[in-house]
């Protein structure tokens, strides 16, 4: 191959006389032939290494997450009227009927809902230290504590002050006169 066929192989224009590499563009990509020298200092990277390289990457750490976290809509939390704070404390009696130790809890097993108020864990929020989300985790209840006044539903500890609602099976069967 000529030089001259290089040169309009390469570009669109003709490489300027005066262009302190031409000499050096013009031999073009080198080739070595496999187990040369050159071959054994650099070796080709394997395939797996070289996947690494085009790997997309989060520029800017957690900034995506930072992002998501200003989409959550908080609230205030709403305070209860004084028929669903008596409501809500006779389904708290019964469950502690139900769960009064841990043999009762396992045989009886109280499958409740409840929906409570979560405080604003993100710091960077408007909302943190005066709003919240309501939450609602489904399960079975292991015990309600009148000393520590928390609800435990599997894993989940709740404070009994944070719960606006619980409902289930057991308190729709149940008659309106049982305290």
């Amino acid at each position: 191959m000529d030089k001259n066929d290089i040169e309009t192989i390469i570009g669109y224009m003709p490489m300027p006389t005066s262009f302190p590499y031409r000499s050096i563009f013009l031999k073009g990509r080198p080739h070595h032939e496999k187990y040369d020298d050159f071959w054994r200092r650099h070796p080709p990277m394997d395939p797996v290494h070289r996947a690494k390289i085009f790997a997309p990457f989060d520029a800017l750490a957690g900034f995506s997450d930072c992002i998501a976290s200003k989409e959550v809509e908080y609230s205030a939390r709403r305070d209860l009227s004084e028929g669903e704070r008596e409501e809500l404390d006779r389904k708290l009696a019964v469950l502690q009927r139900l769960t009064c130790n841990g043999r009762e809890a396992r045989k009886n097993r109280p499958q409740i809902t409840v929906q409570y108020f979560s405080d604003c864990r993100d710091k960077h929020s408007f909302a943190y230290g005066t709003g919240g989300t309501y939450e609602t985790i489904t399960g079975t209840c292991r015990k309600v504590d009148p000393v520590s006044k928390t609800i435990r539903v599997d894993e989940t500890v709740i404070f009994i002050e944070d719960i606006s609602d619980i409902t289930g099976d057991l308190f729709e069967a149940m008659d309106d006169d049982i305290p």
